[in-house]
């Protein structure tokens, strides 16, 4: 295997110290193959325990502070981050393949994610009171407290605005956290994530990379209150499955398989269109909130089809470094693989599949590109639409009425977003209000147009629990009330 010049390592963060370990994580480029980007410190079961003990030890003091307290500490650890987001990006870029702007957005959202937590930090600690009414003799405060240790697990393709998603919100909550980067793209999450730990309390942040074989602590661990999980719907099925044995909570944010709606007066223009070949290309297809099937009526179905059509002309796959790449590998062979089946069974059943771009050769020869593609008028049996493709393929599907495409929008075990594209204000709100899913948008799709105030959250297998927001605050905290006898009532009710 071959070390880029700049071989990347990173270790392990607990409780406020960087540690080693004896074996490391060999992180490969899935763009050049025999390249290793970098290495990152394999903790052990023992480090793991660490870990918990350390965000065990630190949760007390940390806790007993205000939420604007914490906050005034999260603002200053904060500070700063961007000063090495170029190199962030660069690292990110190459070991998970996505080009170099996404990977600097990556890491630009999860400082936006941290900061829109810390605007909400007066409404944290804010209760309720509920008065002596007759018949009820007592006063009783409702209020909200931290969980205790939290476990944060989150993907390869956008690790650190994830992680965004979710951090800020536990920490802010009172909560010390347990993250856990993915072992095949850890190196640039877990740099981000040391310089904010290290400006924190020791313990109250704390980064663990390895095998998955070595992190049941994270999840089995008595003193883990809750683990947070953004992956596959069949890894949100096996850490819940982990965390039963304890009674540990969870919030899960899984796959999707989002169906985006072209009513008959939808706008079809340039600016429209280049908004929903983001919403289904951005990361090479491996977002679980991109578009992933498009149901056009009938009247419109050659226009998106066309305006589609012409700007995968104009994908250039290549290196995510390099200039002019518009399109890099996908991150895993084993994903390639899957896709191309989808793609090649729909080639079998006679469907209409047209690919684009060329495949690009030199060092980059059997790395993990796919030409993009579409398939038009696709049978909504084939995998390609029942699935989630995870790639850069998507079926376009024809349809007459506004029900068959609600209905058929509907008809997946996914839950996690939709759109609506229509210039009727009226029939959006009708046709959103109707899709079992758990954000709907509007004339647009996608992770670069979500609100990152709002609730985020699946529905069905697509996950439970929701982030952002006061209400993923509150996903951190436990209610608790606290009902004082008023004396007078008493009396008074007795006679």
């Amino acid at each position: 295997m071959t070390e880029t010049l700049e071989t990347v390592r990173t270790g392990l963060f607990i409780g406020g110290v960087e540690r080693s370990t004896a074996e490391s994580l060999a992180v490969a480029d899935p763009g050049k193959p025999g390249v290793i980007v970098g290495y990152a410190a394999s903790a052990t079961e023992e480090d793991v325990a660490d870990a918990v003990a350390a965000a065990k030890g630190a949760f007390p003091a940390w806790s007993a502070l205000s939420a604007t307290e914490r906050a005034g500490v999260m603002a200053e650890a904060i500070a700063g981050i961007a000063d090495e987001r170029d190199a962030d990006a660069a690292i990110l870029s190459q070991e998970n393949g996505k080009v170099r702007f996404e990977a600097w957005v990556d890491a630009l959202v999860f400082e936006i994610r941290w900061n829109l937590a810390l605007m909400v930090a007066d409404e944290v600690d804010t209760g309720k009171v509920l008065p002596v009414v007759p018949g009820i003799p007592v006063e009783t405060v409702v209020s909200y407290q931290a969980l205790g240790v939290v476990t944060l697990i989150v993907p390869f393709n956008w690790p650190i605005a994830i992680l965004g998603a979710a951090l800020p919100h536990a920490l802010l909550a009172g909560n010390t956290a347990i993250v856990k980067p993915p072992p095949s793209t850890p190196l640039a999450l877990t740099r981000v994530i040391q310089r904010i730990a290290q400006k924190l309390p020791a313990g109250v942040l704390n980064v663990v990379t390895g095998k998955d074989e070595n992190m049941s602590g994270l999840i089995s661990n008595t003193d883990i209150a809750k683990v947070c999980f953004t992956g596959s719907v069949n890894g949100g099925k096996r850490i819940m499955q982990m965390a039963a044995t304890s009674l540990t909570r969870v919030t899960l944010e899984l796959g999707g398989n989002d169906a985006a709606i072209f009513l008959e007066d939808a706008i079809i223009d340039d600016t429209h269109l280049d908004r929903l070949y983001a919403a289904i290309y951005d990361t090479t297809g491996q977002i679980c909130m991109n578009a992933k099937r498009v149901y056009v009526h009938n009247s419109r179905l050659d226009e998106v089809v066309a305006g589609l059509s012409a700007r995968l002309e104009k994908v250039v796959l290549g290196y995510g470094l390099d200039e002019g790449t518009t399109m890099g590998p996908l991150h895993q062979s084993a994903q390639k693989a899957f896709v191309e089946e989808l793609i090649q069974e729909a080639k079998d059943a006679g469907a209409d599949v047209r690919e684009f771009g060329e495949l690009p050769g030199g060092d980059l020869a059997g790395g993990n590109f796919l030409r993009p593609a579409i398939v038009v008028g696709a049978d909504p049996a084939l995998r390609v639409v029942t699935q989630e493709q995870f790639g850069p393929v998507i079926p376009i599907i024809g349809f007459d009425t506004e029900d068959e495409a609600i209905t058929a929008a509907n008809d997946t075990w996914a839950g996690l977003c939709g759109s609506v594209w229509t210039a009727d204000a009226d029939a959006a709100t009708r046709v959103g209000g109707q899709l079992a899913c758990g954000y709907v948008w509007v004339n647009d799709h996608g992770a670069t147009r979500l609100d990152l105030r709002a609730p985020f959250g699946g529905m069905k297998q697509s996950g439970f629990g929701r982030e952002q927001g006061i209400e993923g605050i509150r996903a951190f905290q436990d209610t608790r009330s606290i009902a004082t006898i008023d004396a007078t009532a008493l009396a008074a009710q007795a006679h």
